[in-house]
């Protein structure tokens, strides 16, 4: 048997073993199955061809004649094509099926928790729609994916907007992005108002800007809060600012000396996320912060996570209580004697998505960088792994396959799909998004203040002060 036929006949078994491997390992369909057999039917089919091409060429060595010689080459050739069909046959049926499953199986929007289900069945007529004031002129591309996501947000939960920006700007963006219909018509339902204000805190302002520009739209947003006109509000602009606007005009909760930024990571188990704060609030911290950090995520994991009796970890390079630094061991020995909450030792940077905690509490300093590490961590491993499949035709199919758990996976670790952090300690709920925030995670970060709302956190927090460790 000549290479020719052994590398033909190895390629239909390649097809063979990925069928193998996509049934045992990938939510199986008819469609893939289907698709998959015909593949592996036409493969063995080539196989046959290029055997017998391989005869017919050996039995044209046999009798030297260059007629049969060429007769075999076209056998090949022919056998090629099939085999290039079969590849075909696959990548269309896996792009067929994934495009109609995805909508089924993965949903644009992870869950935050299990039981917020229940909001994407919930009809207008049976729920009190949330207002939510918005910072339409915070963030690198607003105010036009912003206001992209606050009119997709509308549509899919019971929430109505308070877009705070330069009204001016705002329908010019609205012209150019082909939403100026939608606009007027939620403007005609009242589930969306637009309300002036002056320019925004730029991204490298100093967050004392807020006392200068009071009329910004971060002030005017958080205004609204104060004043009972909005129930939550949301800005992806200057995180600094908006801490500052959250501090000067509703002010911090009682017993809190600094608020936190918690942001949810993804872990093992995609319905449970684990809370990690702060994340960039206060990057000097005391032992008594972190102390206070802990009863805030203790109280944000039961109401909005729904976890029972949430396990607080703490951020360390050990397990053992004696390691880390100062503020560790003084943080540890505060953790350990409060009865309030389930403290579960100290956590690793290589437990933190394990699952095994569901808060983990450290500085701002570090929790930022850890969140910076992670945003980058899909891209990065996608990358990874489109390097190192098999190049050629083997890899097309390969890829074919594997496309759909790619998608997944990268979803899982898109910050993207949590949109925003939340900011403990005020006396309100404010989301703070990221600066580069498009059109998906404004929808996701109104997702989570709607259900921080929905869940009556502040009732919860505002309870906090009643603890004598507060007092």
């Amino acid at each position: 048997m000549g290479k020719e036929t052994v590398s033909k006949i190895n390629k239909s078994k390649a097809i063979r073993r990925l069928v193998i491997w996509y049934k045992r390992n990938s939510a199986v369909t008819s469609i893939v199955d289907t698709a998959a057999s015909s593949a592996a039917t036409a493969g063995n089919v080539a196989g046959n061809v290029v055997s017998g091409a391989g005869s017919v060429v050996s039995t044209a060595s046999n009798v030297a004649s260059n007629v049969a010689g060429n007769v075999a080459g076209n056998v090949v050739s022919s056998a090629e094509s099939v085999v290039n069909t079969a590849s075909s046959v696959v990548l269309n049926a896996s792009t067929l099926a994934k495009n109609t499953l995805q909508p089924l199986v993965f949903d644009p929007l992870k869950r935050l928790q299990s039981s917020d289900n229940i909001l994407d069945k919930m009809d207008d007529s049976q729920s009190n729609r949330v207002w939510i004031a918005v910072d339409g002129m915070g963030g690198d591309y607003a105010p036009g994916p912003i206001l992209e996501g606050c009119l997709e947000a509308i549509s899919r939960f019971p929430i109505n907007i308070k877009f705070v920006g330069k009204i001016e700007k705002v329908k010019n963006a609205a012209e150019k992005i082909g939403l100026v219909e939608l606009l007027e018509k939620e403007i005609e339902n009242n589930r969306l108002e637009l309300i002036d204000s002056e320019d925004p805190i730029g991204m490298n302002e100093e967050a004392t800007a807020v006392r200068k520009k009071k009329n910004a739209s971060i002030n005017v947003a958080m205004d609204l809060v104060r004043k009972n006109k909005a129930q939550a509000v949301y800005s992806a602009g200057n995180s600094g600012a908006m801490m500052a606007s959250a501090i000067f005009r509703i002010g911090r909760l009682k017993g809190i000396d600094r608020p936190a930024i918690g942001a949810l990571f993804p872990t093992r188990d995609q319905t449970r996320p684990v809370l990690v704060l702060d994340v960039g609030a206060n990057t000097d911290c005391k032992p008594s912060y972190l102390h206070q950090f802990a009863l805030l995520g203790n109280i944000y994991a039961k109401d909005v996570l729904q976890v029972k009796k949430p396990r607080i970890g703490l951020l360390n390079i050990g397990e053992e209580e004696c390691k880390g630094n100062d503020l560790s061991l003084k943080t540890f020995e505060l953790l350990s004697t409060e009865k309030s909450f389930n403290f579960g030792g100290n956590c690793e940077g290589r437990d933190v998505l394990s699952g095994s905690f569901d808060v983990v509490v450290c500085d701002g300093f570090t929790g930022n960088i850890l969140l910076k590490f992670l945003e980058s961590v899909g891209g990065v491993l996608l990358d990874i792994l489109r390097a190192e499949l098999p190049r050629g035709r083997r890899g097309k199919v390969g890829s074919a396959f594997l496309k759909s758990n790619l998608l997944r996976i990268k979803k899982r670790l898109d910050h993207a799909e949590h949109g925003g952090a939340l900011l403990l300690g005020v006396n309100g709920i404010c989301v703070i998004g990221h600066g580069s925030s498009k059109s998906l995670s404004v929808v996701s970060a109104l997702r989570l203040a709607h259900s921080a709302v929905n869940h009556n956190v502040m009732e919860n927090l505002n309870q906090l002060q009643k603890l004598q460790v507060l007092n």
